[in-house]
């Protein structure tokens, strides 16, 4: 049996500028794609109809028609990743696996022990960057830490990717060094899922929409946003091409790139994050246990017609406007004081674009807890930030059909009263 090399496709959904995969496909044996069905993520959402899944699945059955162009395809798995290997190992002299890093700790702790178990059996394990720009220690300040606020960070960011931008590598599918195969994809049924009916964004980037992106981005009604969060969160497009093409088109849109490796480098240098504030003087704070509250907040019924909305067309659509999404997670935190942990575990489990290190990262940033966050007494007034970027109420009327009507509640809580109660808790807290 002559020796393969495998390739591991997971938050890297495309052929064209894979990194691992380019690297693969250069040695000397052929090379068996596979993906993984990681039960051990699978098996703890509640949703079985997740469009997250839906999206994954039919991602790898397009790839897997594109393969059988040249004459191979993706083997696909719905077990814990060590059981696959372990199981590819006696089925397959292998050389060497190949895959690209991630930076989430349960994913390091992953890869740890498949790298463990493939080294007593002699077989190589390489991973490489390819989910950001700049990773872990890439970016550090002039003592060599990395940094906590996001401007130096942009900035030195900014001078390396000018001086050094990166090279894009070709479409693995011009390449003619795989394992020769034809695979059958796993079904979702067989893996206890349904197709998700949301409607997943285009990945194509719109140019023109992004040269206007400084100047209509707060506004929720109009779609001016890219929407290719899900898609760069598994890796359906290359975030280098991305980044280069908005370093031509436009600055703000290219900081928005610069935030998500910020968030990247700040959980993989300090994974505490996941569970506990950056600013670990914050536990203090007093979260109040309203389950009541929260739930209206969940569901969209809290009064303030701008949070309404949002949470509306995040359970509708699992996207939430950029802008709103620091609005509820204000509101959250601030107004109804309960522990941001709650609303960023909501995130995660209805957002299509859930990344564990920019959803952590955000909503740290609006309870003040987190890396270069709002200061705990700024206090985002929903009314004001409706007359700001709503003040026609286009996108409030479009998620809440009976808003202005005996139907739509009233305040949970009052605006003044909540602000000042949250300053004051902080502040005690905090002495």
């Amino acid at each position: 049996m002559s020796k393969i090399n495998i390739f591991w496709f997971r938050r890297d959904l495309r052929f064209y500028d894979n990194t691992a995969l380019s690297y693969a496909l250069k040695e000397n044996s052929p090379v068996l794609p596979i993906f993984i069905f990681d039960k051990n993520i699978l098996d703890r959402l509640e949703e079985k109809n997740d469009a997250r899944v839906s999206f994954i699945h039919d991602q790898i059955s397009q790839m897997n028609d594109q393969l059988a162009a040249v004459g191979t395809g993706i083997r696909t798995f719905y077990s814990s990743p060590l059981e696959v290997f372990q199981r590819l190992s006696e089925a397959f002299e292998i050389a060497s696996v190949f895959t690209n890093r991630d930076y989430e700790p349960y994913a390091i702790k992953r890869d740890h022990e498949v790298e463990a178990f493939l080294s007593s059996r002699g077989i190589g394990f390489y991973h490489f960057k390819d989910h950001v720009i700049f990773e872990k220690e890439e970016t550090t300040s002039g003592n060599g830490t990395f940094y906590k606020v996001f401007t130096p960070y942009s900035r030195v960011w900014r001078e390396k990717f000018q001086r050094n931008p990166p090279i894009l590598q070709a479409n693995a599918l011009t390449q003619k060094n795989w394992v020769p195969t034809h695979e059958r994809l796993i079904s979702l049924e067989e893996m206890g899922f349904k197709k998700s009916n949301i409607t997943i964004p285009t990945k194509e980037l719109d140019k023109e929409l992004v040269k206007k992106y400084s100047d209509l981005r707060d506004y929720p009604a109009l779609d001016a946003t890219s929407r290719l969060g899900v898609h760069l969160r598994f890796g359906t497009i290359s975030i280098r091409k991305l980044a280069l093409e908005a370093s031509q088109l436009n600055s703000t849109f290219l900081n928005e790139l610069i935030w998500r490796d910020f968030y990247a480098m700040i959980l993989a240098n300090n994974p505490q994050v996941v569970e506990n504030p950056f600013k670990t003087q914050y536990d203090r704070i007093p979260w109040r246990k309203d389950e009541e509250g929260f739930q209206k907040w969940c569901n969209g019924m809290t009064g303030y017609p701008i949070v309404d909305a949002g949470m509306r067309q995040l359970n509708e659509t699992g996207y939430m406007h950029n802008r709103v999404r620091m609005i509820v997670a204000s509101f959250l935190t601030k107004h109804l004081l309960i522990d941001w942990r709650w609303g960023e575990a909501y995130f995660a489990k209805k957002l299509l674009d859930f990344d564990l290190a920019s959803n952590n990262g955000g909503w740290q940033w609006a309870a003040g807890t987190g890396t270069d966050a709002q200061p705990y007494f700024r206090v985002f007034n929903p009314a004001s930030q409706t007359e700001k970027f709503d003040r026609e109420l286009r996108y409030i009327k479009k998620w809440i059909p009976e808003y202005g009507t005996a139907a739509y509640p009233n305040p949970i809580v009052e605006h003044k009263f909540a602000r000042l109660r949250a300053i004051d808790a902080y502040k005690k807290a905090l002495a």
